[in-house]
């Protein structure tokens, strides 16, 4: 865990103000003990992260929700494939054939097949 004041002064383009505003925006999540601010790890990186698009690419505000958000969707669908490869990784040869297979077919989606049909 990391003080609020230790990341401030590790980071030099942060501003305590701005730092202040993302946690009453949720853009990012600190932990209270007492009057000590805390974030982890992953939080630090999610605020580095925000320093770069807000002071490094001037990426607008109002904007950095949005970007975020993007952001967000696009490691959940990261995760979501490593389970996924997990999952077809684990199971016998005869299946994990037919997923290459089955992926090997082309561009096309479900969807697209169906209403061929």
């Amino acid at each position: 865990m990391t003080r609020i004041e230790d990341l401030v002064e590790a980071i030099a383009q942060l501003q305590r103000g701005d730092l202040d505003a993302w946690i009453m925006e949720d853009l990012v999540s600190a932990r209270r003990d007492g009057d000590v601010v805390h974030f982890t790890e992953m939080e630090c990186a999610r605020i580095r992260l925000i320093c770069t698009l807000r002071y490094d690419l001037e990426i607008d505000t109002d904007t950095l929700p949005v970007v975020l958000s993007l952001v967000d969707q696009l490691y959940d669908t990261r995760r979501n494939l490593r389970r996924l490869s997990a999952a077809v990784a684990a199971q016998d040869e005869a299946v994990r054939a037919a997923v290459v297979e089955a992926m090997a077919g082309g561009d096309e989606s479900p969807e697209d097949t169906e209403s061929e049909g």
